[in-house]
């Protein structure tokens, strides 16, 4: 008969664990004992501070500025006051009142001459009562001397006006002057006004109409006014 083994008899059963337990313990002994330091006593400067050496310490000086004096008081009024004497006489000037008393003597209303101030009174030649009348254009009606004064002015600007200024110029077609004249209250030709493609054109029209002869006057209610006159001036360039 074998005899049996008692379980708790067998030492072979934790070897492992103890293994790692005394493994462990040997590794801790020799870290604290590679990191262990010594340190001598004698060799350690507490750093004594010397107050001697802070007595000898430089102060800097520093320079004073110097303010400048205050200047001098202004000198003392003189106690004596001299009085000049002005020998020019001065003329003062008296306002007189312009308020009115009992003995100012008040003007009548018939005592006042009014003047009649003329107004320069512009009418257009498209709706004026009596027309300009060109010379040689009194008969008819108002219509009539407005058609014969358009077609005299017309021959009178064909036959002063140069034509061969335009081709001189170096311009060529069909051109078109706008001309504003007016006829005054007396009759005469003011305020020409010319429009062109040159400035020599304006100038050649300008100087054309101011040969316009004088003419009657324009009426308007009976009364001599200002006709302003557009007369466009048109022709063609023979190239």
């Amino acid at each position: 008969m074998e005899p049996k083994k008692n379980p708790k008899a067998n030492v072979g059963r934790n070897s492992s664990l103890y293994f790692a337990i005394g493994l462990a313990l040997m590794l801790f002994l020799t870290n604290y004992a590679i990191n262990y330091k010594s340190y001598d006593k004698s060799n350690i400067d507490i750093g004594q501070v010397s107050m001697d050496a802070l007595d000898d310490e430089e102060v800097p000086i520093t320079e004073q500025l110097q303010t400048p004096p205050p200047p001098p008081p202004p000198p003392a009024a003189p106690e004596q006051i001299e009085v000049v004497e002005d020998e020019a006489e001065v003329e003062e000037t008296v306002i007189e009142s312009t308020e009115a008393d009992q003995e100012t003597e008040i003007a009548e209303v018939e005592d006042v001459a009014v003047e009649e101030v003329e107004e320069d009174v512009e009418v257009p030649f498209a709706v004026i009562e009596n027309v300009p009348v060109f010379p040689g254009c009194d008969k008819g009606d108002n219509n009539a001397k407005k058609k014969c004064m358009s077609e005299k002015i017309a021959d009178f600007v064909n036959k002063k006006f140069n034509t061969d200024l335009a081709s001189e110029l170096g311009l060529s077609g069909r051109q078109r002057i706008n001309v504003i004249f007016k006829i005054d209250k007396s009759g005469k030709i003011t305020g020409i006004r010319a429009r062109a493609p040159h400035p020599a054109l304006e100038k050649e029209a300008a100087r054309v109409i101011g040969l316009l002869p004088q003419m009657k006057p324009g009426k308007q209610r009976g009364k001599a006014v200002t006709v302003p006159y557009s007369l466009p001036i048109i022709f063609q360039v023979q190239d």
